[in-house]
């Protein structure tokens, strides 16, 4: 071997990039074709609404197929979300365009560059919040006879990931039919902490996890049952919790412990006839037995698709001195 230095080409680091870097979900690969597409049109100033279109287009042909695009088999990308709610009606295709842009890119645009922690010297675009700017670097190895190739790479890539995806996933089908349904039924995200002086009115600055005194600043609005399964904002399903609390739940299911808590909370509101008992009524049922059954159906639903949390160490319902309060206040009114 000749002490000769060895000189990487531009196409050398787009296969890096594609071949070897960290892909958690196929955003990258689905980027990549975007790029390569873009850069055959002759296209250089992209706007965030152009990359979007064409963003969207490569997706819906993908989970047409109902494969996998995450690694984590109890949850779905945005992107999934988006198309499913598009195909359900639930939005416009303007509405999803406008979506994808807003939401799709904030961690695949920046980190596109990245190999094993690493960035790569040779950049494809440049970036900024109204778009990117194609570079020479892109156009040079789109423009040659290794482009169909390097289109083939992609594909490969991303069928690849999707096939990795769909070993780790148990019922995968099932999961589907269940978030389908969830979907169908929910809504876009609203502005839920105006709702933190209704739910502290019985939290009085307890987080609903630990049971230790919260901040102001240290309130969250949290989904009990996630929002990413569940799909809507509706305040049975709400409760104030540490941040801390709240990043250690994340999108999995609370054990049904907390499940408890929460059907006897809205049963404490409905009792004590505070302002939200027809809104807790007509969302979960009129009777005590129906609105139960309904939070608990929900449940079962939730532990098909979603991983389990146990809690936080230490908490122990049963010792939750905010609970045992509104429990004997409920008791006292029933």
């Amino acid at each position: 071997m000749n002490n000769q230095e060895f000189k990487y080409e531009s196409k050398d680091f787009w296969r890096a990039v594609i071949l070897y870097g960290l892909n958690t979900a196929t955003y990258k690969i689905a980027l990549g074709k975007a790029l390569i597409n873009l850069t055959e049109a002759d296209q250089t100033n992209i706007s965030m609404h152009e990359l979007a279109v064409k963003f969207f287009d490569l997706y819906q042909d993908r989970v047409k197929k109902e494969m996998p695009q995450l690694n984590q088999p109890n949850r779905l990308t945005v992107m999934e979300r988006i198309i499913r709610e598009y195909d359900m009606q639930n939005i416009s295709y303007s509405e999803a365009i406008d979506r994808v842009a807003s939401e799709a890119f904030n961690d695949v645009i920046p980190r596109f560059h990245t190999v094993d922690k690493h960035e790569i010297p040779v950049k494809f675009y440049h970036y900024d919040d109204k778009g990117i700017v194609l570079t020479d670097n892109i156009h040079q190895i789109s423009g040659n006879d290794d482009a169909i190739e390097l289109h083939q790479e992609l594909d490969l890539r991303w069928d690849l990931l999707e096939a990795g995806f769909l070993i780790k996933r148990s019922n995968y089908t099932l999961q589907n039919d269940i978030r389908d349904i969830y979907l169908q039924d929910g809504y876009g995200r609203k502005n839920i902490t105006v709702n933190i002086p209704v739910l502290n009115a019985y939290q009085k600055g307890i987080c609903f996890y630990c049971s230790e005194d919260m901040k102001n600043e240290d309130v969250n609005v949290d989904h009990v049952i996630p929002r990413q399964f569940i799909n809507h904002d509706e305040i049975w399903n709400l409760a104030l919790a540490h941040n801390i609390c709240n990043s250690r739940k994340s999108d999995a299911l609370p054990v049904v412990s907390y499940i408890n808590k929460l059907i006897d909370r809205n049963e404490h509101f409905i009792k004590s006839n505070r302002p939200i008992k027809h809104k807790l009524i007509s969302q979960l049922g009129n009777t005590e037995k129906d609105r139960k059954q309904h939070v608990l159906r929900i449940y079962d639903d939730a532990k098909k698709v979603l991983a389990p949390w146990v809690g936080i160490k230490g908490y122990n319902a049963e010792t939750d001195p905010f609970y045992r309060s509104f429990i004997r206040n409920y008791i006292n009114h029933a």
